[in-house]
């Protein structure tokens, strides 16, 4: 059975040599995201994904700030030189997604759906994840390059202050993203029979 689905989820990498290189407007791959995550599933269509898209000075703020944060972690100046190296390849993509969840519906959903309470953050982490696989998905379709990061805690209010964002929304990923400069190095699998199980 042949499935272009399938190719298209091969094709979706973590591209690390990122460039501006972009012919898509702004709006276009705005809208392209936006539809994307209105489109993915949550669980109770309890739509707890949230999504910053950001270009240009906004997006190399999120690295900027990343780089400064992490300048306190990092023991040395030689070790540092290579996280700043790497926070660079993220800043020469052309703009980064910064996905977050409504941890305010998901207290709503614990209150209101008591038996299934302990579930709805677990839920929420589901949700984003496919939100986050679909861009993923929808950006290489189109021929865009991205990765996920997850610099967060350590970022987070150092985010919302840059940015004004809602107290509720709690980071969860970045999503640099832009042209592919070179590609994704081979991807090895495990043993198929370690992870599928057949049952007739």
């Amino acid at each position: 059975m042949k499935s272009e689905f399938n190719n298209l989820l091969a094709k979706r990498r973590s591209i690390y040599a990122l460039g501006d290189n972009v012919k898509e407007s702004l709006e276009n791959i705005y809208t392209l995201i936006k539809d994307t995550v209105r489109n993915s599933p949550t669980a109770f269509n309890s739509q707890t994904v949230r999504t910053v898209v950001l270009f240009g000075k906004a997006s190399n703020k999120v690295w900027d700030i990343v780089e400064d944060r992490l300048k306190s972690e990092v023991p040395n100046e030689e070790a540092f030189a290579k996280t700043k190296e790497k926070i660079a390849t993220f800043r020469a993509g052309f703009g980064t997604i910064l996905f977050l969840t409504d941890t305010a519906i998901v207290e709503k959903l614990e209150r209101d759906f008591p038996l299934y309470a302990a579930n709805f953050a677990d839920w929420a982490e589901q949700g984003i994840g496919g939100a986050q696989q679909a861009v993923w998905a929808a950006l290489a379709e189109q021929h865009i390059g991205a990765s996920l990061q997850h610099y967060n805690p350590l970022i987070d209010d150092a985010i919302h202050e840059a940015f004004d964002l809602p107290k509720e929304w709690k980071l969860r990923a970045q999503m640099p993203f832009g042209s592919i400069e070179a590609p994704a190095n081979e991807k090895d699998y495990l043993d198929e029979n370690e992870v599928f199980k057949l049952i007739k």
